[in-house]
């Protein structure tokens, strides 16, 4: 018998390593698993009402199974509780209020039992196995990491990473590349998720990062901290951009990234399955980085509309096609790397443009302030484009126009207020018209047109402006690049529209005031010491 108990011992302690080794675990969280199951099957045995415990010696296997109970003078649970006399018994010099202990014989494993605390063991061990797979890789995101194709699922490649598995999700592949079972891959860890089945770990091939991170492997210099990618823009399997600096005057970031003929982008290019990369110089100066950017295109002029955060670049006709790329690609690619929205002009349309624009605003001069045409257009020419403009400029800067004189600056000023004042009544009129409450002309930044304009979106009370969050009112529209030909007619989307005063300009310090200003009356009632919910947060 001694002999049977011994090897039971030596083979407990063996599964334990075995399974630790396995799994890649601590050997005590398997033994901790292995008592967790014994107390199970002991409260089978005895009663679920007892308060059992099982201890194994990691070191030479030995098991004991007690059970815990408390002295007291008159037992009203026979389960948990032992009479003065009886805990005498159990222990010399036992007190009431103490918690003693009652040993218990081993128990036999029945069938079921035995079933029982496998499961227990299996469970225990695998979230101990997920929870390690989590620890090793939650702060791996942004590596590059190497892995074998597992299976191939609705277009999702499962990844065997070694001691895990990883998901290349469809979107997230390099478009037309074909991968089979057995095939090794390289790809970046997006982001590493912990969630109930064992943490999940998104991988991708296509994100500007992967890129980033190969030239990081193929060129020292980038390793080094030498030379930086300031930007990356990928259109996955066809076309590329990376913006580089160097942080040394005698390297060239250009030429480095290249390698001897070719061969340290060609590593790169080959890997992302053939994908074309254009090496552009970036600059701090953001029309510069643009005119490199629009490789291999000529820029002949760049406009920067720092309101809209939009560039306009000017190009002779024979290269837009150029500039424009297939289907758009390049000025897209551009657009990506540089983070403005780019329209693209030939040099007729930003003729075309400018003579358009002269003539607007020579005719609202002309309209507004009650001048004649040669006038207004020496305002124009002069580079106003705006009553505010020639309202509040000082009347020296009118007057030195040539031709004007300070009576006619100061007459100028004083029409252009005047119509200022028209607009203001006009739009206050609108306003009142649409229903919205005089309660929102009182908030901080807000003008009559732009409450017009809320008005025309159904915001016409406090309450109404105050349930929106500060993005919805101010975030300005996704920015994209728009070439010749499309206009403010083209069709737009719902996620192209921003928020509803994001033509205004505001910052999103404005808009948080105006949104903590709308949302007052909702505190007027509760103690001060009450914190109030800040403006931007989820409604």
């Amino acid at each position: 018998m001694a002999t049977a108990i011994s090897a039971n011992k030596a083979e407990l302690l063996a599964i334990a390593d075995s399974v630790a080794k396995e799994k890649l675990i601590d050997r005590e969280i398997v033994i901790e698993a292995m008592e967790d199951a014994i107390q199970r099957a002991a409260r089978a045995r005895y009663g679920a009402e007892n308060d059992i415990r099982a201890k194994i010696d990691p070191r030479s296997g030995d098991m004991r199974l007690w059970r815990v109970v408390e002295v007291v003078e008159a037992v009203d649970d026979y389960f948990k509780q032992v009479s003065l006399a009886d805990a005498q018994k159990l222990q010399k010099g036992a007190a009431v209020g103490d918690f003693i202990v009652d040993p218990l014989p081993p128990i036999e494993f029945g069938r079921i039992a035995a079933q029982a605390a496998k499961q227990v063991i299996f469970q225990k061990v695998r979230d101990a196995e997920r929870e390690r797979q989590y620890d090793e890789f939650k702060d791996r995101a942004s590596e590059i990491i190497t892995g074998v194709v597992k299976r191939v699922e609705f277009g999702h490649v499962v990844v065997d990473l070694g001691r895990a598995e990883g998901v290349i999700r469809r979107d997230a592949q390099i478009p037309r590349e074909v991968v089979r079972v057995g095939d090794r891959v390289r790809s970046l860890i997006l982001k590493v998720v912990r969630e109930t089945r064992g943490p999940q770990i998104f991988l991708s091939r296509a994100h500007p990062d992967f890129m980033k991170k190969l030239f990081a492997q193929e060129v020292p210099e980038i390793y080094d901290g030498i030379i930086e990618i300031k930007a990356a823009a990928r259109d996955p399997g066809s076309r590329a951009k990376i913006g580089v600096i160097s942080h040394d005057s005698s390297i060239d970031p250009v030429g480095a990234c290249v390698g001897m003929k070719g061969s340290r982008v060609q590593a790169v290019v080959q890997e992302m399955q053939g994908e074309k990369i254009d090496i552009i110089p970036w600059s701090p100066d953001t029309a510069t980085f643009v005119v490199n950017a629009l490789q291999p295109a000529n820029v002949s002029r760049v406009v920067i509309d720092e309101e809209e955060d939009r560039i306009e670049v000017v190009v002779p006709d024979d290269q837009l096609s150029l500039a424009i790329g297939r289907r758009g690609q390049n000025v897209r690619l551009a657009s990506q790397l540089t983070g403005k929205a780019i329209d693209i002009l030939t040099e007729a349309d930003a003729s075309e443009k400018r003579q358009r624009e002269f003539v607007e605003r020579s005719e609202m001069f002309q309209n507004e302030l009650d001048v004649d045409e040669t006038l207004a257009q020496l305002l124009v020419a002069e580079g106003f484009g705006a009553l505010e403009e020639v309202a509040y400029v000082e009347v020296d800067e009118l007057a030195a126009i040539e031709g004007f004189d300070e009576e006619l600056a100061q007459e100028l000023q004083s029409r252009a207020q005047e119509a200022l004042d028209r607009r203001e009544q006009a739009a206050r009129d609108e306003r009142r018209a649409l229903g919205v409450e005089d309660a929102l002309a009182e908030l901080p930044y807000l003008t009559e047109a732009m409450l017009v304009t809320l008005g025309k979106a159904g915001i016409r009370t406090l309450d109404d402006l105050a349930d929106l969050a500060t993005d919805e009112l101010i975030q300005k529209k996704r920015a994209e690049p728009r070439r010749r030909g499309e206009n403010s007619q083209r069709e737009s989307r719902p996620e192209d529209k921003g928020g509803v005063l994001a033509q205004y300009g505001l910052s999103e310090e404005q808009g948080n005031e105006i949104i903590m200003a709308a949302r007052a009356h909702w505190f007027d009632d509760e103690p001060e010491s009450e914190e109030v919910a800040p403006a931007d947060g989820e409604r």
